[in-house]
């Protein structure tokens, strides 16, 4: 059995759980063993990361190759995440220029978008692979992955790309928690999809949008906010933090405001009062209430008008975004379909 460079690397001491868990981690070495020499398509994520460093244990390097496309829509910090934790496994680590934004499918940025992404990225993989005699190529789903809200999927399964995560069964928090007991340092990752996956659909996706998002985010990141999204709406910045964090993104908005306005000074900025992971019930009575008592002015922004814009005065702000589902739920009875909340005064 082929010996990793790193002691927080020997599979054979992981902590395990239930009998169930284990069996679904026999059929991850297993599978990577059937496929005798991997290709993995590797973002740094948390997946990915879990299988490089299992299919390192399992053939050796000699037999993995770990690949990541680089392209304007892969944010800086992440190619430096993916390159390190590389370097740290052990696992030989490429990279290879994809260009994506040269299809017209994927600039016009429909909700198939990441099938045009992934179908270049597959197919260039599938040649790579092919190249350095290098048998099977492998991707990062898991059981957990919603299949028929990815189309990339759908593209690696034209070039024959195999997804032993969910082959072998392991669910989101399998994998964290397999990843955890080896010790890899991206087991409680948040989730960081690609750039373009910020771009609101319909909105072409562009290098200097792309730009925009990548400067806002790592800002913030520099400022200690670690699980966000910079959504881009054409004329305004919309940040989404976790629901638990958005009193505290409220709270230091006037800091996080100029990160936004400094990213992009020709759009507006807001803060989502609901966060990113879903909606937080409320009434709309409540909403028109205090939009009234906190005299804040709605105005219809972003390329489709479907962002309800509110601006108040820095002392209601906080209490305007604390509203949440009530403010969501008054403005969207008109057709508005997102809510960004900003000061006047700011």
């Amino acid at each position: 059995m082929p010996r990793t460079s790193e002691p927080w690397l020997d599979y054979k001491r992981a902590m395990t759980t239930t009998a169930s868990e284990r069996a679904k981690r026999d059929r991850l070495r297993s599978l990577l063993r059937q496929y005798e020499s991997v290709l993995v398509g590797y973002s740094g994520g948390v997946d990915s990361v879990l299988v490089a460093a299992v299919a390192l244990a399992e053939l050796g390097p000699e037999r993995v190759l770990a690949v990541t496309g680089r392209s304007a829509s892969l944010a800086g910090w992440m190619e430096a995440t993916a390159r390190e934790v590389a370097r740290r496994l052990g696992v030989p680590w490429v990279e290879i220029d994809t260009n994506e934004l040269a299809d017209p499918r994927y600039a016009a940025n429909a909700p198939d978008r990441c099938f045009y992404c992934k179908n270049e990225l597959w197919g260039k993989l599938t040649a790579l692979a092919a190249e350095r005699g290098l048998r099977t190529v492998v991707d990062g789903t898991n059981a957990d992955d919603a299949l028929a809200e990815r189309p990339g999927w759908a593209a690696g399964q034209r070039w024959g790309v195999r997804s032993p995560l969910r082959e072998a069964g392991l669910t989101k928090a399998e994998v964290r928690r397999w990843s955890r007991d080896l010790g890899l340092p991206t087991w409680d990752a948040p989730a960081s999809p690609c750039l373009a996956s910020r771009v609101v659909h319909g909105l072409a996706v562009t290098p200097g949008r792309l730009q925009q998002i990548e400067l806002a985010e790592r800002a913030l990141r520099r400022d200690g906010w670690r699980d966000l999204r910079v959504r881009h709406h054409g004329n305004l910045l919309r940040l989404e933090v976790p629901p638990e964090e958005v009193t505290a993104a409220a709270a230091a908005w006037p800091r996080v405001r100029a990160a936004l306005r400094t990213a992009a000074p020709d759009c507006a900025v807001g803060l989502d009062p609901l966060g990113y992971r879903g909606a937080r019930a409320g009434a709309a009575a409540d909403g028109v209430a205090m939009l009234a008592t906190t005299g804040a002015e709605v105005v219809l922004r972003g390329a489709a008008r479907d962002v309800a814009w509110v601006r108040a005065p820095a002392a209601a702000f906080l209490r305007l975004v604390e509203t949440g589902g009530g403010l969501v739920a008054a403005l969207c009875r008109g057709g508005v379909r997102f809510v960004a909340v900003d000061t006047t005064d700011a």
